[in-house]
């Protein structure tokens, strides 16, 4: 199997996209000549041409705006947001037109869209450039949203994102864009909204998604080192959540500890902690706890690294809830 970062698994995936589809397109603020800030797409412009990979104006509602009607002719847009805080711009287009067309024609036109946002900090950058905004989209009926944690993933799930008939938001943690791993292309790949065990453990679970799984993950290790067990769940999919999944996992730790980049008030852990008590009252041993960063402003990248969650942090939650 290759060893790719996750940047270049993105890059083959898309790829191979391009190549098998021809209605699959492109397009973005500099992903063509440039290849993206991030070089995500590099090459493909030269490989597939101008009419594929297509450079927009700076104008993100107008982005958007296009591709519905692109995809409401038959195309399968896949855009780039260049970084997480530029989304807003085109927020009304993706929640009032992309998410609605299927209910508002009684199922008869889809919008067959990937949007592609990298999210996420600690990348040591200004302002805008470091959000994590998939409340919003998880939040809205009619978008699905997914994040892959590694290459393999990343890989496989930009083509099943492009395969989708439903609008998809597919957030990439871009603090993991040079993380290596393998990727297995001749995989059959997990369904694109299950969550998936990456570490399995009997003291309590981690439920986690996007950059924050290997963070998760390094934590797990410290506990083991205390004799403590965690198992770690990588969601993968924010909308639809795996209940199924989620729920197998605390059920057979009666533990759980959500963590993510995202503040907390009306986040993703508020929602999982939500559905994880409803389900399994009188299974759990402790409150579920969340991990996530407080309820300010994205800080000025020198003191960011106190503002996001961390393995201390994780660990703290731990001794938390094994204190019941």
């Amino acid at each position: 199997m290759p060893t790719m970062t996750m940047a270049k698994a993105l890059n083959a995936g898309l790829r191979r996209t391009l190549a098998a589809d021809p209605k699959v397109l492109l397009a973005g603020e500099d992903i063509g000549s440039l290849g993206g800030v991030f070089r995500v797409t590099e090459g493909l412009q030269a490989e597939f041409g101008r009419n594929r990979v297509i450079d927009s104006p700076l104008a993100e509602s107008g982005l958007i705006g296009t591709a519905i009607g692109m995809a409401l002719r038959g195309y399968r847009p896949v855009l780039e947001i260049q970084f997480d805080g530029f989304v807003f711009p085109g927020f009304d287009q993706i929640v009032t037109q992309v998410a609605r067309y299927r209910f508002r024609s009684g199922g008869r036109l889809g919008i067959p869209m990937v949007i592609r946002i990298p999210y996420g900090g600690n990348i040591g950058a200004i302002e805008h450039h470091s959000e994590s905004p998939e409340a919003y989209f998880a939040h809205t009926p009619g978008l699905k949203v997914v994040t892959p944690s590694n290459p393999n993933d990343a890989y496989w799930m930009i083509q099943q994102a492009v395969a989708s008939d439903d609008p998809i938001i597919f957030l990439e943690p871009k603090r993991r864009y040079h993380d290596k791993g393998e990727v297995d292309v001749d995989l059959r790949p997990e369904p694109l909204h299950a969550a998936r065990v990456v570490r399995p453990g009997r003291d309590a679970t981690v439920l986690c998604y996007g950059p924050m799984v290997r963070t998760c993950l390094d934590a797990a290790g410290a506990a083991s080192e205390e004799g403590i067990e965690l198992e770690v769940v990588d969601l993968r999919s924010l909308s639809p959540l795996d209940d199924a999944a989620m729920l197998a996992s605390v059920l057979k730790t009666g533990r759980a500890i959500v963590v993510h980049e995202a503040v907390g008030s009306g986040g993703l852990g508020a929602e999982i902690a939500a559905r994880l008590s409803e389900a399994l009252f009188h299974a759990l041993a402790a409150p579920v706890v969340r991990v996530t960063a407080p309820d300010i402003p994205y800080p000025p990248s020198r003191v960011e690294h106190g503002y996001l969650p961390n393995v201390d942090r994780v660990l703290d939650a731990v001794d938390r809830v094994l204190a019941y």
